[in-house]
């Protein structure tokens, strides 16, 4: 496992469209999720331990954000012939065994991370209401314990976003497992 942090990103950058399947046997593109309001898409996987140690973190947000209308999508690009846990199938079980709150999309070419730049898992980037790159950082303050997260960085940028205001604060890095490409 290479402990990978996210690079500084160029903010303001406009979404990548995106073609890829779901795990609910649904094909998904960018603009099925354009609605006005901002979006996370955030890039998982099933076996990642960083991933495990948040996901129910993750779950909640999805929760807390569809509270306000904004779209959450997952996108899983590990090359799942070295990373079975990562495979489609394997996908498919996880969203149902934790009935994940979120679109969980398979980027089996990985084109669509090189697309974005991620880079490890998890990976997260919000897009403002017109697909403009708005913040590229952490989950919250603490990845390992849940019990001693005192900011939740990513949902307060999101709720700065809805009220139109701008994201002042600096970005704090997400670190995870390096994206296992082919």
């Amino acid at each position: 496992m290479a402990l990978t942090y996210t690079p500084e990103n160029e903010l303001d950058s406009q979404c990548p469209d995106f073609k890829l399947p779901g795990v609910d046997s649904k094909t998904y593109q960018l603009q099925n999720f354009c609605n006005n309001k901002p979006l996370l898409i955030m890039f998982i996987c099933n076996h990642c331990p960083y991933v495990k140690a948040i996901e129910d973190r993750l779950i909640q947000l999805a929760h807390d954000l569809k509270k306000h209308q904004v779209n959450v999508i997952a996108i899983s690009s590990n090359d799942s012939s070295r990373y079975p846990d990562d495979s489609f199938e394997n996908m498919k079980k996880r969203a149902t065994e934790k009935s994940y709150p979120f679109v969980y999309l398979h980027d089996d070419s990985q084109e669509v991370a090189k697309k974005f730049g991620a880079v490890c898992t998890p990976d997260f980037f919000v897009y403002d209401s017109k697909l403009h790159l708005a913040y590229r950082g952490r989950l919250d303050d603490s990845w390992k314990d849940d019990t001693k997260v005192t900011k939740r960085e990513l949902y307060d940028a999101v709720l700065k976003l809805l009220q139109n205001e701008p994201l002042t604060e600096k970005q704090t890095p997400s670190m995870g497992c390096s994206i296992k490409w082919k």
